[in-house]
């Protein structure tokens, strides 16, 4: 019997049970593929389309020129998380080829990976949300989170109730290990 080979660059997905779950995703090469107000629209609709098509109910998002996060839960329907391959699969493809096809380029690769991690503790999860939030704001796209167009901060704040926006944005997330070294200050 074959043992199974872990590749050393490549993060290992384990979607085998349902939850809610914290995802980056990168552009290959760090490229700032989604470097204009329409491009991230694009990005940001498919993001949106998928997640309802799979039924995956997302809390939060921020997208980016070379990346996005998004925390999510899995349909409630489903054992387990796997469905979250296929979509990304779907938004990664069609966004891939929208691009490309704009460039006028075939075959360029567009999409690098992903990571995702199960959320189990609460405190994590609520940190994770906060995160996501005030993304642009760590990567010195605004001053706060509700004012950049392609992420959920504005919508949350809507949404919610004051005591919930207060308690999620009075999370710390500077001990967090998040995979973010990407860099898109100065891109628009």
């Amino acid at each position: 019997m074959k043992s199974e080979m872990k590749w050393p660059h490549a993060p290992s997905h384990s979607l085998a049970l349902r939850g809610t779950y914290f995802l980056t995703a990168g552009t290959y090469q760090k490229a700032h593929f989604f470097n204009t107000r329409e491009r991230l629209d694009v990005l940001q609709r498919g993001l949106l389309s998928v997640a309802s098509e799979f039924k995956w109910h997302l809390e939060a998002w921020a997208i980016f020129p070379n990346h996005y996060h998004f925390v999510a839960h899995s349909p409630k329907l489903e054992s387990n998380a796997l469905s979250l391959t296929v979509m990304l699969g779907k938004l990664h493809g069609k966004t891939a080829n929208w691009l490309n096809k704009r460039d006028n380029i075939s075959g360029r690769t567009i999409w690098h990976n992903y990571r995702e991690t199960r959320l189990t503790i609460e405190g994590s999860y609520l940190a994770r949300l906060n995160y996501v939030h005030q993304n642009a704001v760590k990567h010195g796209l605004v001053e706060v989170g509700n004012q950049y167009p392609w992420c959920s901060a504005g919508w949350f704040e809507r949404t919610a109730s004051p005591a919930q926006v207060n308690t999620i944005y009075g999370l710390k997330t500077d001990t967090l290990n998040v995979a973010d070294d990407f860099t898109v200050a100065g891109v628009f």
